[in-house]
């Protein structure tokens, strides 16, 4: 099978073509420059108006994973509108010109946050969503999009939700996290409720399995999962098994909870305190039942996986 893979050239991107090349298909990624990937199609930005057409050529599938990402301190001066821009016309407008082409099948990245956050049970495909935010409100809108534009001309589209995706390549708060660790800084982490505060994650080996097999199986076509690890975890306990991939022990320091949020308050960081302390579970036991999809990697794997990268790019 031909695959387009939008965001090629990033962390879940890559991984994902080198699955998807592990298991048999031809890949085309796309990429909005030049990359230098092995044959890759260079789209462009991504918005209402791009021209996939090229790039679509003779193509069965699409996995679309680029987006605007969820941005911590958003500069832009009306959000809302650039989210829209790119991941909600951006991905009409590529799953449109995908059914003109003749593609089957359009896999779609989303997000957890599509369905909420800090909840303390965990969420499933059946919960109204309550997406909070601009980057959740935007991917929302464009699953609702998507199931339209299925409805309406017969394209396949399947959608998965994950939480955080964790794995070699990984940036921002997770990288963070380790290099504190690796270098034995004190994390104020210790008096934080594990039961309370528990995530479900993803290794990135995980999700590219679940996109593989969300490409092929007939049982996945209009369908919307939530994937996960299936290992929740606190902060504190993450915090911990990381450190004994890395071989080091984590140094969790007890600051009680209203002194973190008081400092994040401070700080202007209580979005990143609430992402340490505040709940934040998927049940992922659709995808096992429809599809039999289990993930092939257990969390501390993915951790081993993860902390050998770590070491390596040192």
């Amino acid at each position: 099978m031909k695959i387009l893979v939008t965001g090629a050239n990033g962390f879940i991107g890559q991984a994902t073509c080198a699955a998807l090349r592990q298991a048999g298909h031809t890949v085309l990624p796309a990429v909005r420059v030049p990359y230098g990937l092995a044959g890759e199609v260079v789209v462009g930005n991504i918005h209402a108006q791009t021209d996939w057409r090229a790039a679509l050529a003779g193509v069965d599938a699409v996995v679309h994973l680029a987006a605007r990402v969820h941005l911590m301190d958003d500069k832009a001066a009306d959000p809302l509108a650039q989210y829209r821009a790119v991941n909600v016309a951006g991905t009409l407008q590529l799953a449109q010109q995908a059914h003109t082409a003749g593609v089957k099948r359009f896999v779609y990245i989303s997000s957890i946050k599509v369905n909420g956050e800090e909840r303390a049970c965990a969420y499933t495909e059946t919960d109204t969503p309550a997406p909070e935010g601009h980057y959740a409100r935007s991917k929302w809108e464009a699953e609702q999009g998507l199931h339209q534009l299925a409805a309406a001309t017969g394209l396949e589209v399947v959608i998965l939700r994950p939480p955080l995706v964790y794995g070699p390549g990984v940036g921002a708060n997770f990288l963070a996290l380790m290099r504190a660790i690796a270098r034995g800084l004190p994390l104020p982490l210790g008096a934080i409720d594990e039961q309370h505060s528990r995530r479900s994650l993803i290794f990135v080996g995980n999700l590219a399995d679940a996109i593989a097999c969300c490409l092929v199986h007939p049982a996945a076509a209009g369908e919307t999962f939530l994937v996960s690890d299936d290992d929740d975890v606190a902060t504190s306990e993450l915090a911990r098994r990381i450190g004994a991939a890395l071989g080091r022990q984590a140094r969790l320091i007890p600051v009680p909870y209203r002194l973190l949020n008081m400092l994040g308050r401070i700080t202007k960081k209580s979005a990143r305190v609430r992402r340490l302390t505040e709940p934040l579970t998927s049940n992922s036991q659709a995808i096992r039942r429809t599809l039999g999809w289990t993930p092939p990697f257990t969390l501390d794997k993915g951790l081993q996986a993860t902390a050998a990268w770590f070491h390596n790019r040192q």
